[in-house]
């Protein structure tokens, strides 16, 4: 069953860039946070999108959130990706699938291309936002003005 606003971010565990275990726990419910999951490193629309996030990662920073993007790529990949385009923020590996299926998200273009769906939860951890678009750098300016409106 899909995630929907005004739910809880559920605890999850995987490997994240940098080949470390990343616990949601962690961050869930201590400050404002952006899930973005995304189809593949290194493709045109996915570069686009987290560059996009990485040039406005400071708006975010300033607003006490935190950006995580999460695909099905190795951590490998994730690693040569971050360094590549200079990301500051964690991607984690998705690659069986688990967080997908465990937020519910759907698979586009009649299954063959995974979704492209951004989430933004608050404070104690609950979802504000829920955008799911191909429109890969549309998911930052929603993502930044929910953060604003749930901070001000």
């Amino acid at each position: 069953m899909a995630l929907q606003v005004g739910d809880k971010i559920p605890n999850f565990t995987v490997k994240d860039s940098n080949g470390n275990d990343f616990d949601s726990a962690s961050i869930i419910g201590k400050k404002p946070v952006v899930f973005y999951f995304y189809p593949k490193d290194n493709t045109p629309g996915c570069t686009a999108q987290a560059c996009s996030f990485r040039d406005q990662y400071e708006d975010f920073k300033d607003l006490g959130a935190e950006v995580i993007g999460i695909s099905s790529d190795s951590v490998q990949s994730h690693e040569k990706f971050a360094k590549r385009y200079k990301l500051p923020f964690l991607l984690l590996s998705d690659n069986d699938k688990k967080l997908r299926k465990l937020f519910g998200v759907k698979t586009n273009l009649f299954g063959l291309l995974p979704g492209r769906v951004t989430y933004v939860a608050d404070n104690s951890g609950i979802i504000q936002l829920i955008f799911d678009s191909l429109s890969a750098t549309s998911h930052i300016p929603r993502a930044l003005n929910t953060i604003k409106k749930m901070v001000s």
